[in-house]
C-alpha cells in the first residue's frame, strides 16, 4: 500500500480546520490514519481510500483540532495504516505544518509580503500589525529566516492574519 500526501505541503501554515489531501492505496479498500501532534497534544482519526480493486483512490479530509491543547507553533500531520499483525503504523508519511493560530490568535490566511530594499521586519510588522515588536510572528511563520536582522530585497515573507 502506498500514500501521497499532497495537501498540506511542508510548513504551510494552516488553520484549526487542516484540510489534508492526496492518494492511497494498493488494497481492496484499506482504513487509514492520521494524527496531528505537536509533541504535546494529538488528534487522531481515520478515513477509507482505495477503489475496492486494489487502486489507488484519492482522499481528502479536515481535521479539527479546535479542542486540542496544542501549545506549540510546528505540528506534524502523519498519515499511516496499521499492521494487522501487531498494530503497528506502516507506509507512515510526515509532513510539518505550521498552526497559524498559534501565531495570530483568530488566524485565518496570510498574504505574501515582498521585502523592498533598506526594510526591516520590525518595519513590515508595524506596517502590518500595527506593532513592530511583533515581527517574531513574521520569524515563526517564515522557517526559511534563520537571522531575523537579514533579510533581502525581493524575499517574500508570510504575513499570518486574522482576517
Amino acid at each position: 500500500m502506498s500514500i501521497h500526501v499532497q495537501q498540506p505541503q511542508p510548513y504551510d501554515i494552516v488553520s484549526d480546520n487542516i484540510q489534508i489531501a492526496g492518494v492511497a492505496g494498493g488494497a481492496f479498500e484499506a482504513s487509514y490514519n492520521y494524527r496531528i501532534t505537536e509533541g504535546h497534544d494529538e488528534v487522531t482519526g481515520h478515513f477509507m481510500a482505495g477503489d475496492g480493486a486494489g487502486g489507488h483512490g484519492q482522499f481528502q479530509i479536515t481535521a479539527d483540532i479546535t479542542g486540542s491543547a496544542m501549545k506549540f507553533v510546528v505540528a506534524y500531520v502523519e498519515i499511516y495504516h496499521t499492521s494487522a499483525r501487531d498494530g503497528s503504523p506502516l507506509d507512515r508519511v510526515v509532513v510539518p505544518v505550521i498552526l497559524g493560530t498559534r501565531i495570530v490568535p483568530g488566524y485565518t490566511t496570510y498574504l505574501e509580503h515582498v521585502v523592498r530594499s533598506g526594510e526591516t521586519l520590525w518595519a513590515i510588522a508595524q506596517q502590518h500589525y500595527g506593532n513592530g515588536n511583533l515581527y517574531h510572528r513574521l520569524v515563526t511563520a517564515n522557517p526559511s529566516i534563520t537571522n531575523p536582522n537579514v533579510i533581502h530585497a525581493g524575499d517574500v515573507i508570510r504575513v499570518p492574519r486574522d482576517n
